[in-house]
């Protein structure tokens, strides 16, 4: 098994979920590592990644819609070598080593790359087997993957589950569904799946599984040593040298690093974001998580000058705005988010209710969207969103939820600190985990 590719899966989410790094139809923001099966959505867990809005083909209604942000480098090498692969399996549609091995490198360069071509091609290369009631397990694996990248959730644990009935051990599988179960903040199945691991993996990628769990429900302080502790067992010995350092360590590190952050260990989280992009410079998740620490800190022209060369990418260009105040980059961001609406993509819900908020200044709107996001995905930076849009136009009632909401789940963040209000929270606050109901449309006007 390609341990290497299960934990890339995993970062597949994030880039989308993230607030967007990653992994969606656009490129909007990120989530962890793509080792075991290729960004399973882990990071941010959210930072999963999402590129294509839907399985069905998009027509532009006019020359002027966007359809994605490409790079103007000629093609790398490793672009090169999967071009052959796919032309060969043109030649051999139904050879499912060669397609296995193609949608993995597909969905591995689209989350280094941000870049929504790549799932398409995935897709594209798993086809032959859309029609058949038994397909192969690691098909199965990597389908549910492509529509977690989607956040077609409920989908992907079907397709988990029928994996994991034929093969109960597979740790692609078990990986995926844990990322999935905690960007719901279905924590106890997130659990279940993550303790599942332990047998079946190394010591490096079952702990961070672990521990990204256990930093989101009240386990902070044993996260970060457990963290710390496996990444200096682990450094430097042979059985992980060619294979951790890519993505298992990527993963780790970025853990760490967030949880640190969320729980003000300020110096600490830099020390670990630059052990990650000593790793990967260029990873669009580790990018935008690095990113918002930054930001969180005013520290501005450092943002900026992070982010100046990665701008194609919409969750990176949405931090870089952030940061420098640009009209062209505000116009942009709008430009790409009213594309995506016209495609039908509500992937990013996360990024646009961000830029709603931040840059537009356009609150009851940025509530709104903060709080259709909510029922796709629940990480802390979703919850922080939604706190605060609903702290902008003095929402008591969202604000309390949210609030309420982290005292259950015992999710520690001192983004969520500040004076509770002292009103009490609305009748109409659901016990299903929804925000109260305002009287808006989805979406800008």
């Amino acid at each position: 098994m390609n341990l290497n590719a299960g934990v890339e899966g995993m970062r597949l989410h994030l880039i989308g979920t993230r607030g967007g790094y990653g992994a969606s139809g656009r490129s909007l923001l990120a989530s962890p590592p793509i080792g075991f099966i290729v960004h399973l959505v882990w990071f941010p867990l959210a930072i999963v990644l999402s590129w294509v809005a839907a399985a069905a083909p998009y027509t532009p209604t006019n020359d002027t819609v966007v359809i994605a942000t490409l790079r103007s480098a000629g093609r790398s090498a490793a672009e090169r070598e999967l071009d052959g692969m796919r032309r060969s399996l043109a030649a051999n549609l139904t050879n499912l080593n060669l397609a296995l091995a193609v949608t993995r490198r597909c969905l591995k360069r689209g989350r280094e790359e941000a870049d929504p071509r790549y799932l398409g091609q995935a897709q594209v290369a798993l086809e032959p087997w859309s029609d058949d009631a038994n397909p192969p397990v690691e098909v199965l694996v990597l389908r549910a993957t492509l529509h977690q990248s989607l956040h077609h959730f409920e989908t992907a644990l079907a397709e988990l589950g029928a994996a994991l009935v034929r093969d109960p051990r597979n740790v692609q599988a078990w990986l995926t569904k844990a990322t999935i179960h905690t960007v719901r903040a279905d924590f106890a199945e997130a659990r279940h799946a993550a303790v599942r691991l332990l047998p079946l993996t190394d010591e490096l990628t079952a702990t961070t599984a672990v521990a990204q769990i256990a930093s989101v429900c009240g386990q902070g302080a044993g996260a970060i040593a457990q963290l710390k502790t496996v990444l200096a067992e682990t450094q430097g010995r042979s059985d992980f040298e060619s294979r951790a350092e890519g993505s298992q360590r990527l993963w780790a590190e970025t853990v760490l690093a967030e949880t640190l952050a969320r729980l003000g260990h300020v110096p600490a989280a830099e020390t670990h974001f630059k052990e990650g992009l000593k790793l990967a410079p260029r990873d669009p998740y580790l990018l935008g998580a690095y990113a918002d620490f930054l930001l969180d800190q005013n520290r501005l022209e450092e943002v900026a000058e992070l982010l100046g060369e990665h701008k194609r990418i919409d969750g990176l260009l949405l931090r870089w705005t952030e940061a420098t105040r640009s009209e062209s980059g505000i116009e942009e961001l709008a430009s790409r988010f009213e594309a995506a609406r016209a495609r039908g993509d509500r992937v990013h819900l996360r990024e646009e209710a961000r830029f709603e908020l931040r840059l537009r200044k356009r609150s009851a709107v940025a509530l709104a969207l903060a709080k259709e996001n909510w029922q796709v995905q629940r990480e802390p930076a979703d919850a922080r969103l939604l706190i605060e849009a609903a702290r902008a136009i003095s929402d008591h009632d969202t604000e309390d939820f949210v609030l309420d909401w982290a005292a259950q789940t015992k999710l520690e963040d001192v983004a969520l600190r500040s004076n509770r209000s002292p009103t009490k929270v609305s009748a109409n606050t659901s016990s299903r985990g929804e925000p109260p109901a305002i009287q808006l449309g989805a979406g800008p006007k």
